[in-house]
This record gives C-alpha cells, structure tokens and sequence, in this order.
C-alpha cells in the first residue's frame, strides 16, 4: 500500500474505481511530468451525485462537503491514470465551477472543501496550489460543484 493510500485509510477515505466519462473527452491526460484529470462532478462513494443549487437548496457546508467529494475523484481519476499516487509530486491547480444562484458569494469557502482535503492527503508543501472558484448557473446531472486539476508525477 503506497503512503497516499496509508494516508487515505487513516482517513477513513475509500477511493473508487474512476467512473466512466460521460462525453467525447479524455477523463486524464499525461503530458510529459504533468497529469491533466478532466472535471469531476460531486458523486459520493455510493454513485450519488450531491445536487442542488448554492444560495437556493444547498448550504456552504453541503457544498464544502460536495467538493470535497470532488476531491476524491480527482484522487480516483489520478489512480487510474498512474497506477501508483505516490507518483503524485505536486498538486499545481484546482479549476472549481460552483451551481450557484446569481448573487452567491460564497464560492471560495465551498472549493475550501476540496482544498483543504487535499492537503489532509498530501501536506501543505505538496497540496499546496493555485485554484479558481467560480459561479455557474447548471453543472451537468445538478451537481453541486465540479473540480478539474492539474498535478505534476514522476516518471514510471
């Protein structure tokens, strides 16, 4: 077991097998020392997706929860494509779109939930990153919030 994984299991965190993508897209893509991972919508470890709209019928706190869910694609994605996540050198960039209504402020403290997860995971040195957080009137299936990133590996 690799020590992200050690780290995950001390966390209680289960990643899942990557779903498939639901469109004519790449879910990851290697190029050379960096590893691009498509954007993952809020799906829980048991299939379902956190829906609803921020500022309307979902709170920050579901929406924190929600990203962080996101998180634990982004990890699953991120396995499929290296095999191994202690390849993972340096989380570089987190792209989070938030289901919000027009006058919702709040998007920076919901992708605090995936944020902070990923430092939980890797450490402050390793998870520390660049990020944007904006609003979108739909994501697709009503999800919450979805993350894409960017993390830079070692070679196999």
């Amino acid at each position: 077991m690799s020590s992200i994984e050690e780290k995950l299991s001390e966390l209680s965190i289960v990643i899942p097998d990557a779903p498939r993508p639901l469109g004519n897209f790449a879910p990851y893509l290697i190029d050379g020392d960096y590893l691009y991972i498509s954007g993952q919508i809020s799906v829980d470890v048991d299939g379902n997706v956190h829906r609803g709209k921020l500022g309307e019928s979902a709170t920050v706190e579901q929406g924190a929860e929600a990203a962080k869910h996101c998180a634990i694609g982004l990890l699953a994605r991120a396995k499929a494509a290296l095999g191994d996540l202690d390849r993972i050198e340096r989380l570089l960039k987190l792209g989070a779109f938030v289901n919000a209504v027009p006058d919702f402020a709040d998007h920076p403290k919901v992708v605090n939930g995936a944020s902070d997860f990923m430092v939980q995971v890797f450490g402050s040195e390793t998870a520390e990153h660049v990020r944007f957080a904006v609003g979108s009137s739909s994501l697709p299936a009503n999800a919450m919030v979805e993350i894409e990133a960017v993390f830079r590996v070692s070679p196999t």
